[in-house]
């Protein structure tokens, strides 16, 4: 069965509402020819004359009055769901957003993206996911709101954009060796190192550094996180080497410094599925994130 051409409804909703071709066609900005046939299009779907003749004018018939009741809502409704959503109002928010990063952003950041929210929006809850939940589908089925950190391979259809720039720096105990004079290459691979890695790999882009200067650090031990690395440095002689905005909280009383080698620095970017782009709450959590992650 043919699908019937919805564009009918409105012109039938002004053509019972006015009760004339000439004023339903200037108010639809139609030509007469053209709103005449649109009536007679009517006329054929509805098996209804709709409007005869009567005098100088036109009347409705019976049928035409009882459309005439039901196709004004119709519209209304038709109207109010093509018409672009209303403004947020974040107070009236009650809602969860789950964001997928790490336990450094959550750290760093999790107390002020909280803080930020509670302003306008008190009834919005934050559930913060570990990075071991990454699932390929999860931005796509909405299991995930917005992911935060280094984007790596996605998909074409994932929305990126970027936070802010991170380097690396080391980390020592207050009153370390390295915690006086200069850090050189020579000092800083001397030292006993802690490695992050979630995958527990022992190399990585400091250790290419060194090698490019004839240089080895030797590792003692790997961590998954920088928060457990940092505990380690603060308890020993151990040195950490974190990124420097991401760990600023958990580096308090510690003494940091440059890396005497260059090393890449990573961009952290905030990651969602165009499904979510103009839904007006996701684009407010989004300026929330933006916000305390480039303090503006």
């Amino acid at each position: 069965m043919a699908s019937p051409d919805l564009n009918l409804l409105f012109a039938l909703d002004v053509l019972l509402a006015e009760g004339s071709v000439a004023r339903a066609a200037r108010r639809l900005r139609l030509s007469p020819s053209a709103m005449s046939r649109t009536l007679a299009r009517l006329r054929e779907a509805t098996g209804d004359p709709l409007l005869v003749r009567a005098g100088r004018g036109l009347v409705a018939t019976p049928r035409a009055e009882e459309l005439r009741r039901q196709v004004g809502p119709v519209v209304q409704d038709a109207e109010v769901l093509l018409r672009p959503a209303e403004l947020l109002d974040p107070a009236s928010l009650d809602k969860v957003f789950t964001l997928r990063t790490n336990e450094g952003f959550v750290e760093e950041f999790g107390p002020r993206l909280v803080a930020r929210i509670e302003v306008d929006a008190p009834g919005v809850r934050l559930r913060f996911a570990p990075k071991s939940d990454k699932d390929v589908l999860s931005l796509r089925d909405a299991a995930i709101d917005l992911e935060i950190g280094v984007a790596g391979e996605t998909g074409p259809e994932v929305r990126i954009q970027a936070l802010f720039r991170d380097r690396f720096i080391g980390a020592v105990r207050a009153g370390h060796p390295l915690s006086e004079g200069t850090v050189t290459p020579e000092r800083y691979a001397a030292g006993r190192h802690i490695s992050v890695s979630r995958r527990g790999r022992e190399k990585g882009p400091i250790d290419e550094a060194l090698s490019a200067l004839g240089l080895r650090r030797t590792v003692v031990c790997m961590v998954s996180g920088f928060s457990a690395a940092l505990a380690m440095a603060r308890a020993s002689d151990l040195i950490a080497s974190v990124p420097e905005r991401h760990t600023a909280g958990a580096r308090a009383g510690m003494h940091s410094f440059p890396l005497p080698v260059t090393t890449v620095e990573v961009t952290i970017s905030m990651l969602w599925h165009p499904r979510l782009d103009a839904d007006p709450a996701q684009r407010w959590m989004r300026d929330c994130v933006r916000e305390v992650c480039t303090g503006r």
